[in-house]
């Protein structure tokens, strides 16, 4: 658990980035800061590994201030994703991840395994990938790699400071299917900023809407979206895709028969949504639906427009 208590942070030129900021992110939750441009999302962030010094207040984390920390074990203990990966060009993949490990004097077996485990959650072949270096993968695939860094030692926090803004949309989509996947698995308290509503809510257990260094509203994506504060926050979210906050493939199935998906079938996962979803149907009158990496079973066209007509009906995509 994260607690902020009066938290503020003045920097020397007179600014003040962070005003009385109290806070509680519960563990386990992936919790979203977002703000406009100069709202103080970040400043937050970074105080909670000390990259930004606090000038009032205190931050717990599990009972326990992070000034009592060693500097060194508080940042071994929170993993750190940025918008520029930064991976060292020099070294290999396997080389990047073990970096923590390394720094923590885990056994080279120990390393090896938590490699190979790390590379296999994210989809890439740990033999085929292992000894590449940074240059020779994908912006996506980079991206993929600094978040299994951020999780080689087996952190308890992850910190994310828009981690998947420099990416084409299509990669990113992606990377946020993965993540919300991979935290299923993982089950880290993840803090994670960004500027864009839409992925804020596809992706935050609870979203905390700043302002001015000031919290505004803190809430789920549904208390955010149906019960705004005030006309700031109501503005700030604007015409929202609400049928993301609801939409689920499992509740679409057609068939739950695995033996009737064909090898030249498209396969989605329950994340997968919406609008890829009617891509997918736009080519095949049947897609295959996976979760936790099993096949379990078919959406066809009819069983998905009947899904919207009856959900529409209900008013659970006004």
């Amino acid at each position: 658990m994260i607690q902020f208590e009066n938290v503020s942070k003045r920097f020397d030129d007179g600014t003040t980035a962070v005003k009385s900021v109290n806070l509680t992110i519960n563990q386990g939750e992936f919790f979203v800061l977002i703000g406009p441009s100069g709202s103080g999302k970040t400043t937050t962030l970074k105080m909670i590994n000390r990259l930004i010094n606090i000038s009032d207040g205190t931050i717990f984390i599990n009972g326990k201030k992070i000034s009592d920390y060693d500097i060194h074990e508080l940042r071994w203990n929170i993993g750190y994703v940025l918008q520029q990966i930064a991976l060292f060009p020099h070294m290999t993949i396997e080389e990047n991840i073990a970096v923590v490990p390394e720094m923590k004097k885990w056994n080279k077996e120990k390393i090896g395994k938590r490699v190979d485990e790390l590379l296999e959650m994210v989809g890439l072949e740990p033999k085929v990938y292992k000894p590449r270096k940074p240059i020779e993968l994908s912006g996506g695939q980079q991206q993929r790699i600094g978040v299994v860094r951020a999780l080689a030692a087996d952190p308890e926090i992850i910190l994310m400071d828009e981690p998947f803004s420099a990416l084409d949309p299509i990669s990113r989509e992606k990377l946020q299917d993965d993540i919300l996947k991979l935290q299923k698995t993982i089950k880290k308290t993840i803090v994670f900023v960004t500027h864009d509503m839409q992925e804020a809510l596809k992706l935050g257990d609870r979203i905390c809407i700043m302002k001015d260094g000031e919290i505004v509203q803190v809430g789920t994506p549904n208390e955010l979206i149906y019960h705004p504060i005030n006309d700031f926050v109501r503005e700030f979210i604007g015409k929202t895709d609400r049928t993301a906050l609801h939409f689920n493939l499992e509740v679409v199935l057609s068939n739950t028969n695995e033996d009737n998906i064909d090898e030249k079938m498209k396969i989605l996962t329950v994340h997968s949504s919406l609008e890829q979803t009617l891509e997918a149907l736009a080519e095949q009158d049947q897609i295959g639906v996976e979760k936790d990496g099993k096949l379990i079973g078919t959406v066809t066209r009819q069983s998905l427009i009947q899904h919207l007509s009856s959900s529409l009906k209900e008013g659970e995509y006004q």
